[in-house]
């Protein structure tokens, strides 16, 4: 008896050793009563609540789904992600872990599949791979998107089958998560949570005879426009972007034959409101070289940075990168090894930011040799790269020298620049101003360089500017000028081609080719994948189809 009670004693001593073996990282572990009763689960609720407010109660088993809505999900874990994954590679450390898998989310309605996601393994960091066994995020966050990576696979889930699959009228939407790892094949582990919810889907109807349009007033520069347009298809867009079917849309303008015809804001905005179109401001980048050039503070576009730069001073010298041209900056196509489309690349622009020297940063990269042929490759460090060389060559600096020979002369002077760590102005992106002010700038190349009169830009620089010099590459007939993109419009089977300036969220600022139209639409959609599309769709089946000349 002594020693069946020694052995038992030995026994509860060990086993919860045994059982914390199983562990391959600590984590946090059953953080509470409510994270205990609902392991396995997905819990749905209508707002972002911490976990330490999080409440049996705030969980809904029913909802409406309409474009306003919002829908967070709870998932209740045993263990940690890198745990879960763990015996599914259990030859690899942890950091290896991390790059080989993360969740698999699996996506039922009416009890049918209809997505299937490995999510990225770059979606979440580590320490939240390690730690975290209760996961809060998002899905759907109205009006102000949180910016997660569920949000942007709700979107994939919409557009490969969850749009048709979730037709009006009710539903039941059911999760399930698990854990996987990619080595040379996938590999999916057990179930780690489920969780369904009933949602009742709910179109909006937008009645035109209810929706106001904005009276448009003039503004220096601009006349207001007398010209017919299709108000009835300016009113349902304006009842779309209302209802949210076009979301995070800031303003509409169209400019005709160099007047005011439509003005229109959301969400928050009006005239005076000032916009962050981020990489829209590369294209005056392109205005501000074409300047400089023709008021002979750079030779031509052919100058090579071995004139501006002693390039042997930086890191990874190579005549490759002695020979690329100011050209080369301005159509995407030099030999720096560097692609914001590429989170792996040297040169991202994600890379230069925390850096403290962005000029620096650029010149230092390598030369990747399979660019010598200079094909098409879009990168943000190119561009600061340009607004320093024209900051180094034009008296006073690149701001002063923009004050003097653009703005003041369009009239804009309510605008703002953001700056790199040297205090230049950035021409990365994001300068600031007003539609109307943007419209100004674009209005100003539809009449080839001419504002009140003046001369501004040589009609020899819109030209190139506006010149296809590179194709897009996975793109279908869309080009590259000179830190301008060009595309055409298909509306009653006829084509209407545009240079355009375009940046994240959907920012455009379109000068139509044979249309005598100047079109801006601002959007705060930043890293959204609809964002781009969706101004496509505006243009397409409600602006260009109500203004063009029939």
């Amino acid at each position: 008896m002594k020693n069946f009670l020694s052995m038992l004693l030995v026994l509860l001593c060990v086993l919860p050793v045994a059982a914390q073996s199983t562990d391959f990282v600590k984590d946090n572990g059953i953080s509470s009563p409510l994270h205990r009763a609902n392991l396995g689960k997905i819990a749905f609720t209508s707002k972002a609540i911490t976990l330490e407010n999080l409440k049996e109660s705030d969980f809904i088993t029913q909802s409406d789904l309409t474009n306003k809505s919002s829908l967070f999900i709870s998932v209740f874990m045993e263990k940690s992600l890198t745990n879960y994954m763990h015996p599914l590679a259990p030859e690899l450390s942890r950091e290896e872990l991390y790059k080989a898998g993360n969740f698999q989310f699996s996506f039922f309605v009416d009890n049918q599949l209809i997505y299937k996601e490995n999510i990225n393994y770059g979606a979440g960091l580590p320490d939240h791979k390690d730690h975290q066994t209760v996961l809060i995020r998002p899905f759907l966050s109205y009006p102000n998107r949180v910016g997660w990576w569920s949000e942007y696979m709700w979107e994939r889930f919409k557009n490969n089958g969850g749009n048709k699959a979730l037709t009006e009228g009710k539903h039941i939407f059911r999760l399930e998560i698990r854990p996987y790892v990619n080595l040379m094949e996938v590999k999916t582990g057990d179930l780690i949570a489920s969780g369904e919810i009933e949602l009742n889907v709910r179109f909006p109807k937008v009645d035109i005879s209810k929706v106001r349009l904005n009276e448009v007033k003039p503004y220096p520069g601009f006349e207001v426009s007398k010209e017919h347009y299709d108000t009835d298809k300016i009113k349902l867009l304006k009842g779309n972007v209302d209802e949210a079917v076009f979301r995070s849309i800031t303003s509409v303008v169209v400019i005709k034959n160099g007047k005011l015809l439509i003005e229109e804001y959301f969400n928050g905005a009006d005239r005076n409101s000032r916009h962050d179109p981020r990489s829209v401001g590369k294209s005056f980048a392109s205005t501000m070289a074409g300047i400089a050039i023709h008021e002979k503070y750079l030779k031509n576009e052919d100058v090579p940075l071995k004139a501006v730069y002693d390039l042997k001073k930086y890191q990874n010298y190579s005549v490759l990168k002695d020979n690329t041209t100011v050209k080369d900056l301005l159509t995407m196509s030099s030999v720096f090894d560097g692609n914001d489309d590429q989170s792996d690349s040297p040169g991202n622009e994600e890379n230069m930011y925390p850096t403290a020297d962005w000029v620096k940063f650029t010149l230092d990269l390598p030369a990747d040799s399979a660019l010598a042929k200079k094909p098409w490759h879009y990168f943000t460090a190119g561009v600061v790269l340009l607004g320093d060389i024209i900051h180094k060559k034009v008296p006073g600096g690149l701001e002063k020298y923009a004050d003097e020979k653009l703005f003041k002369p369009l009239g804009i002077t309510q605008y703002q620049w953001q700056y790199t760590p040297q205090h230049v102005a950035n021409t990365a992106g994001g300068i600031q101003m007003n539609s109307l002010d943007f419209a100004k700038y674009g209005q100003l190349y539809k009449n080839r360089g001419v504002w009140n009169n003046k001369r501004l830009i040589p009609p020899t620089w819109v030209d190139k500017t506006f010149t296809k010099h590179k194709s897009i590459p996975g793109r279908n007939n869309e080009f590259y000028g000179y830190l301008f993109w060009n595309k055409k419009y298909l509306v009653n089977n006829k084509e209407y081609e545009t240079f355009y300036c375009a940046g994240n969220g959907g920012n455009k600022i379109f000068v139509f080719k044979d249309q005598p139209l100047v079109i801006v639409v601002t959007a705060t959609a930043y890293g959204a994948p609809y964002g781009h599309p969706q101004v496509d769709k505006m243009m397409q089946d409600y602006i260009l189809p109500a203004v063009i000349d029939k």
